[in-house]
């Protein structure tokens, strides 16, 4: 196998060899970021043991290693495919889709490979992504999925870009009459004619997120058309919370704006959350209906990990050497 490398102009990864006789109780990781979508990516090849919840929590309990998503790279399990992704969220649950993450992954393995153009397999299905040569990724997320039962929601509706849910008074509500659909994981688009940041998502997104309409939960999203062209996206994450970003809620948003006529295919996701603010590129590609993300990564630092209990060391310190 090869190791887990960054850039060249980073410090990478390297895993350490020799140690085939028993398993390492440590992997190699990688703090990374997708517009500052917090993620940690899992070197777990060559291993049968998974990223545990309780060793998920711990990290995220850690304000070095705080995370939004773990993207765990394993063995490919499908032919075709060069790794099969397990996703878990900060409180330790499993995600179906990061797109952010899945744009991390891409720019570590492509570094390691010298590869440009990759084939994933998660739990939601089969994602390709390319790496470009100005640095930035574009991952095909699929097609998004518009059918009650399959978002899924508790309720029937016949049209799903407009279902009935609000949050406030019920002659003034704050918030609705949500877009809903899935992008593998389940999403519910908020149309706000204000300041996606001027609405407070910290208190209403748990509440929306466990809301009875969504028996899996759901990723809560205001957005703001700007232009024909562009949408403002604010997210609170499905097991995550307040996120900086969130590249399905922007897919979600952006299919969601083309679906009621608010926007064309292609648009800009101004993310509003994102340190500094940036933007994405989502086009809902008439020719199959697929969505395609495209973004930048950001590697940060490395270090290694306990995939059972989540204790750590990052690369340079004694501990670190020590394994």
């Amino acid at each position: 196998t090869h190791p887990l490398v960054i850039p060249s102009h980073f410090r990478h990864i390297q895993r350490k060899h020799g140690r085939n006789d028993t398993m390492s109780a440590t992997v190699e990781f990688a703090k990374m970021n997708g517009l500052g979508n917090k993620i940690l990516v899992v070197d777990m090849r060559g291993r049968p043991d998974k990223v545990t919840p309780a060793a998920a929590v711990a990290l995220n309990a850690d304000p070095q290693t705080e995370f939004d998503q773990i993207m765990a790279i394993h063995d490919p399990k499908a032919e075709g495919t060069d790794a099969f992704i397990d996703i878990l969220n900060s409180d330790g649950s499993k995600a179906q889709a990061c797109g952010n993450g899945t744009r991390c992954v891409v720019q570590a393995l492509a570094a390691e490979t010298g590869r440009k153009v990759f084939t994933f397999q998660t739990v939601a299905g089969i994602l390709n992504a390319v790496e470009h040569e100005d640095g930035t990724i574009s991952v095909d997320m699929g097609r998004p999925v518009f059918d009650w039962d399959r978002i899924p929601l508790a309720e029937e509706f016949h049209d799903t870009s407009r279902i009935e849910l609000q949050i406030g008074p019920i002659d003034n509500p704050v918030l609705h009459s949500p877009s809903a659909m899935s992008m593998g994981n389940p999403h519910a688009i908020f149309w706000v004619d204000r300041d996606v940041m001027s609405y407070d998502l910290a208190r209403f997104g748990p509440l929306l997120e466990n809301h009875p309409m969504f028996p899996e939960r759901a990723n809560i999203t205001l957005a703001q058309v700007t232009s024909p062209t562009s949408v403002t996206t604010r997210t609170w994450e499905r097991g995550a919370g307040l996120t900086l970003a969130c590249g399905s809620a922007a897919c979600s948003a952006a299919v969601s704006a083309a679906r009621t006529g608010r926007t064309g295919r292609k648009v800009t996701i101004n993310v509003a959350s994102a340190k500094p603010p940036a933007t994405l590129s989502i086009e809902w590609r008439e020719r199959d209906d697929h969505v395609i993300m495209t973004g930048p990564a950001e590697w940060e630092w490395s270090g290694r990990l306990d995939p059972s209990t989540g204790l750590w060391s990052r690369d340079g310190t004694r501990e670190a050497e020590a394994q």
